[in-house]
């Protein structure tokens, strides 16, 4: 069976750890995500594997060196005598990434991808798959591996036999399968706790590593053969789910990629989808504003089933809705009312916050936190963004139930007696509750959608009071949340700082796209809020949220920024900003939550918010492009 060793972390690290400069991290664009519908990994262009979370997204991780090259982890494999960065591309219309190297001796790829698995019930052990080949001529590899457990808080031990290796913690384990063919030589692996091997391949000759999340059985040799057909059946996979798609418009690669990367967010055994497969990025390099966004937000799922929705998507809003039913049926008031604001993609509702003080972050952006401190707060908007989308799933042919009437029922009662109440906001502040006028507007939405289901499927309900609070709520947004002096809508009640969450008014029908008051609230937003056809969330400096420093631009206010120019009339101008929107992707077409003053992207990575309003302009303007506002689209 080889040799076992067991050391203590810190002993390993002192001894055999190579310590980076923050100025050798991966940037956040530098690289692809894979995924089986359980968790995800990120593969920088270096052939890094430096995040992965096993089992599950929001489960602590084995690879995190992208937070803290010193502890954090990784899987590298890349070329021995180069150090030049690798070129990605994904495997056509799938999510298998291939990273090319080229030296002075030939060309080869890494791919990667982990085979997914839609049925809920497959209990069956999960691969993330590194096959390793040459492309032209000779090329040596070089495998190394670190993993490190439970944020590297956890000992683990390690066995190496002939066939790869077991690296066990207390809670997790992680099993290496060598690819490779009759006949070969085993790979030599060397070390204690991390492992090494070279690889030399000629042209055409493929070989590799599998990594087993909790494995049935010891390591073994997996014939090339059997994982080329894990290959051609996740291409399969990803070919069949993205034929579904109805989308023919002008941005389809875009969409298509966008469409893509939020089925890698989606928890398949719950339906869930989560924000980001990340933790700990930060908003500001060097900041405090570093988030786990690893976890199920109602708000964010909601907009993500809408947008896949419109490209014709329709099992991820049936598996949602059945989530959330569940979460209902769990019973109780909590801070959020009958329903929390996230969850952990099994639906538990424990997500406490925590700083992991024993990593520097990335690039030196300390705290990293794990866990979220959000699930306890009030954020009324929840359930406008809920109901719209229940409402859209029913436009589309989805019909709801009568448990399922019944817990809506319950949901708007309940926010019908709430809805007048100062809660924390769409961005979560953390200085304070307010009178939100983004919250009392998705108030409306929810009243207005609730009355449009039960009108439309002749289902019982009290729409009297309904009807009265969905009015109350349009009175008063438009008493309170109207600024005549600044001549716009403000994020808060009697303020005057603006806020690009009120971007989606027009969008949610509160106001129409060519109303006076909505054309200067969008003009008051150009001046305060929009830089270079970027769209700034608000101004902390003018509205405190209890966090230190600032951040960038935040690219899913650019896309509805782009949405609610169309819809106004102004398409041509929306089609530019929308064209210089997608030049701030990654080289794979994938953004993260907000873009720096350098045009670096920050924030975790890849971001649902960013890539659904993505899907939600290119809808909108290929819709609308090409034409002009005419009469009765607003009569005053």
């Amino acid at each position: 069976m080889g040799h076992l060793v067991r050391a203590g972390l810190r002993e390993c690290s002192r001894r055999k750890a190579v310590t980076m400069g923050t100025s050798e991290y991966a940037r956040i664009a530098d690289h692809g995500l894979i995924g089986d519908l359980r968790t995800t990994a990120l593969v920088a262009t270096d052939g890094t594997i430096d995040w992965w979370c096993v089992p599950r997204f929001d489960s602590p991780s084995v690879f995190a060196s992208l937070v803290d090259q010193r502890t954090g982890g990784h899987c590298r494999i890349r070329p021995a005598r180069s150090d030049a960065p690798g070129r990605q591309l994904y495997f056509p219309d799938t999510a298998v990434l291939i990273t090319r190297f080229s030296t002075d001796e030939g060309i080869g790829e890494v791919v990667d991808f982990m085979p997914p698995s839609p049925d809920p019930a497959d209990a069956t052990p999960r691969w993330l798959v590194r096959m390793v080949r040459c492309v032209r001529g000779r090329m040596d590899f070089r495998l190394d591996i670190a993993p490190r457990f439970d944020y590297g808080r956890a000992l683990h031990q390690t066995v190496v036999t002939d066939e790869g290796a077991l690296f066990e913690s207390a809670d997790t384990s992680v099993v290496l399968h060598t690819i490779r063919e009759p006949g070969d030589t085993a790979l030599r692996l060397v070390g204690e706790l991390d492992l090494h091997a070279e690889i030399t391949l000629e042209t055409g000759q493929v070989r590799g590593i599998v990594l087993e999340q909790n494995p049935l059985g010891p390591p073994r040799a997996l014939p090339v053969a059997e994982v080329e057909r894990a290959f051609q059946d996740t291409v399969r996979f990803w070919h069949t789910w993205l034929s579904r798609s109805t989308y023919q418009g002008r941005w389809r690669e875009a969409v298509d990629r966008s469409a893509i990367t939020l089925k890698l967010l989606t928890h398949a055994p719950s339906g869930a989808l989560v924000a980001a497969p990340t933790a700990g990025l930060p908003e500001q390099l060097g900041g405090e504003r570093n988030w786990d966004y690893r976890y199920t937000w109602v708000r964010d799922a909601s907009f993500a089933v809408s947008s896949l929705l419109d490209l014709g998507f329709t099992d991820e809003a049936t598996a949602f809705a059945r989530w959330l039913a569940d979460r209902y049926e769990e019973g109780g008031i909590g801070p959020s009312g009958p329903l929390r604001v996230l969850y952990r993609v099994d639906g538990s509702p424990d997500v406490p916050e925590q700083v992991l003080d024993h990593w520097e972050g990335h690039r030196g952006s300390a705290p990293v936190r794990v866990g979220n401190a959000a699930g306890d707060q009030l954020q009324l908007d929840i359930y406008g963004e809920l109901f719209d989308a229940l409402y859209r799933a029913h436009q589309h042919g989805l019909r709801v139930g009568r448990p399922g009437w019944r817990a809506l029922c319950g949901l708007l009662d309940w926010l019908a007696d709430n809805w007048d109440r100062t809660d924390e906001g769409i961005w979560e502040t953390r200085g304070g509750r307010r009178d939100f006028t983004y919250g009392r507007v998705m108030s409306w939405v929810a009243f207005d959608r609730g009355l449009r289901l039960a009108a439309e499927l002749g289902l019982p309900a009290p729409v009297e009071r309904w009807r009265a609070a969905r009015d109350l709520v349009h009175d008063q947004v438009w008493q309170h949340g109207w600024n005549p002096e600044r001549r716009a809508f403000t994020q808060q009640y009697g303020g005057e700082v603006l806020d690009a969450s009120l971007l989606r008014m027009a969008r949610a029908g509160f106001v129409a796209p060519q109303e006076p008051a909505w054309l200067d609230t969008l003009a008051a937003m150009e001046r305060d809020l929009v830089v270079d056809g970027q769209v700034l969330r608000y101004d902390p400096a003018a509205s405190p949220d209890g966090l230190v420093g600032s951040e960038g631009t935040f690219s899913l206010c650019t896309f509805d920024y782009v949405g609610a120019l169309a819809r106004s009339g102004r398409s041509a101008e929306a089609r530019l900003l929308f064209e210089r929107a997608l030049t701030h992707a990654n080289h794979l077409g994938l953004h993260a939550e907000e873009i720096g003053l350098t045009g670096e992207q920050l924030g975790n990575f890849p971001q649902a918010f960013t890539h659904l309003a993505l899907i939600d302009a290119a809808v909108t303007l290929d819709r609308l492009c090409g034409t002009e506002p005419g009469p009765g689209l607003w009569v005053g």
